[in-house]
C-alpha cells in the first residue's frame, strides 16, 4: 500500500485543513492509499529540505515550500516539473484560476514546479471594535488634537501603538515578528526601506544595504524595539505566527503582518476579536507608496518522491475550487480568484476582496538560489540592532560585505 508523506507548514489552520481535504479526497476517490501529514516550522522545513536532503531522499512526497526557497530548490534540482502532469489533467479552470502574481515566483525556464497554496500579503491588521469606539475617539481626540483612523505614515502609526498601550490591560499598541528566524525581521526591514522610496536593488547590486534609505529604515525599526512604549513586550520572542495569535487574544489594536492573520482572527471560534477585524494600507513616509509584500506557499513535489503521479492527484485536488474556500474557512487563505470574490467567505470576511488591491503594489523579494542565507544575514543585522548600541550603518556595511560573498 502507497504511503504518502506530506511536509505541512505548521499552523492550525494548515494542518486542520489539510486534514479535512484528505477526507474530502478519500470519500471522492477511495482507495488503500494512506498519507501522513508532519507539521514543521520554519526553521525545522528549511532543515528537512535541504540540510537533510529531504527532497532528494525520497524523504517527502508532497511539500509546503515558500517562495523564498523555491529557487534555491530549483537550483539544485530539489523539485520535480509539474508541466507534463498539468497538461494531461489540468486542475479546475487552471487559466484563469490565480493571478499572475501566484504563478510567477514558481516558474523558471518555462517550467512550473508548484502551485498555489496559502497567499496573503502583508497589510496592516486592525482592531476594527477600538478604532471605531466612540470614546477611544474622543480621548484620542483630546491627547492629540486629530481623528483616530488607520496611520497613514510611520509617526502616525508610533502614536496610535502608544495610544493604545495599555499594561494593567494586557493590551498593546501593536506587536512585531522580531524572533531571528531568517524571515519575519527581514520583511519588516525591507517594508520599511520600501516604504521610504527604497529598495534592496541599488547601482546594479541585487542587495546593497549600505545605503542611506536602509539605514534610516533600521534606524526607525530598531528605535520601535528600544523605546518601546507601544510595543507588545514578547515582539523579540514572537516570530509571525505567534504575533498573529497576540492579536487573535485581543493583545494588540493593530499590526503589519500577513492578511491571513487577519482573515483567521476574524472568523476562528477561539478568537477574542471575532467579527472585530479590518485591514488597512501599511504606512509609509510618502503618500502613495504604502507598500506589501508578495510572499507565498506552494504545493510541490519534491524531485526524490517515489509516488509524483499519487502526488499531483492529491494535489490537483486540493487546489480546486472547493477545497480553496474550505482552507480559508479554515483560516489559511485561498488564493484563487474565486474564493476572494465568493459571497460566503465575504459575509464572515467583509475585507477578503481587497486581497486584489494589495496584490497589486505586493512586491517580491530577490529571487535569488542563496536567498536563505542573505536573508539571515540581514536578519542577524536587524536583530544586532534591536539588542546593541552600534550604528545602523556599522552594522549594515558589515552586513553587506558578508553578503558581497554570496552575491
Amino acid at each position: 500500500m502507497a504511503k504518502l508523506r506530506f511536509a505541512v507548514r505548521k499552523f492550525d489552520p494548515f494542518e486542520r485543513a489539510m486534514e479535512q481535504c484528505w477526507t474530502a479526497y478519500q470519500t471522492q476517490y477511495p482507495s488503500e492509499i494512506a498519507i501522513e501529514f508532519v507539521p514543521l516550522d520554519l526553521e525545522e522545513l528549511t532543515e528537512a529540505f535541504f540540510d537533510n536532503k529531504g527532497l532528494y531522499n525520497g524523504d517527502w512526497d508532497i511539500v509546503h515550500i515558500n517562495t523564498d526557497w523555491v529557487t534555491r530548490a530549483y537550483e539544485t534540482k530539489g523539485l520535480f516539473a509539474l508541466d507534463d502532469l498539468l497538461a494531461r489533467n489540468p486542475p479546475e479552470d487552471a487559466g484563469d484560476a490565480w493571478p499572475a502574481s501566484l504563478k510567477d515566483l514558481q516558474l523558471f525556464d518555462g517550467h512550473t514546479y508548484g502551485l498555489p497554496f496559502h497567499d496573503g500579503p502583508e497589510c496592516l491588521v486592525l482592531r476594527k471594535d477600538l478604532f471605531e469606539d466612540k470614546d477611544e475617539q474622543t480621548r484620542f481626540q483630546e491627547r492629540y488634537g486629530k481623528a483616530l483612523v488607520p496611520p497613514k505614515t510611520w509617526s502616525d502609526f508610533v502614536e496610535i501603538a502608544e495610544f493604545f498601550t495599555r499594561p494593567d490591560d494586557n493590551l498593546y499598541g501593536t506587536v512585531f515578528a522580531g524572533y531571528p528566524d531568517g524571515h519575519n525581521a527581514v520583511f519588516d526591514f525591507c517594508i520599511q526601506l520600501w516604504s521610504r522610496g527604497g529598495d534592496l536593488s541599488h547601482d546594479g547590486i541585487p542587495v546593497k544595504l549600505d545605503q542611506s534609505l536602509a539605514v534610516e529604515a533600521l534606524d526607525f525599526y530598531r528605535r520601535l524595539f528600544r523605546e518601546p512604549t507601544g510595543l507588545h513586550p514578547k515582539s523579540t520572542a514572537y516570530e509571525s505566527v505567534q504575533a498573529g495569535a497576540a492579536f487573535a487574544r485581543g493583545e494588540v489594536a493593530m499590526m503589519v503582518n500577513w492578511f491571513g492573520f487577519a482573515s483567521w482572527a476574524q472568523i476562528d471560534d477561539a478568537s477574542a476579536v471575532q467579527g472585530k477585524v479590518d485591514i488597512a494600507s501599511i504606512p509609509s513616509t510618502k503618500e502613495g507608496l504604502s507598500p506589501s509584500l508578495n510572499v507565498y506557499w506552494l504545493y510541490a513535489i519534491p524531485e526524490g518522491s517515489r509516488h509524483k503521479a499519487l502526488a499531483y492527484d492529491f494535489i490537483r485536488f486540493a487546489v480546486n475550487k472547493i477545497n480553496d474556500k474550505r482552507l480559508t474557512l479554515a483560516g489559511g487563505v485561498g488564493c484563487r480568484y474565486s474564493t476572494w470574490h465568493d459571497a460566503d467567505i465575504n459575509a464572515s470576511i467583509p475585507f477578503y476582496n481587497k486581497l486584489g488591491e494589495l496584490h497589486e503594489t505586493a512586491r517580491t523579494l530577490p529571487r535569488l538560489a542563496n536567498w536563505t542565507q542573505i536573508a539571515h544575514i540581514i536578519d542577524e543585522a536587524v536583530s544586532t540592532a534591536i539588542k546593541t548600541e552600534e550604528d545602523s550603518f556599522s552594522l549594515l556595511a558589515k552586513a553587506q560585505q558578508k553578503i558581497n560573498a554570496w552575491i
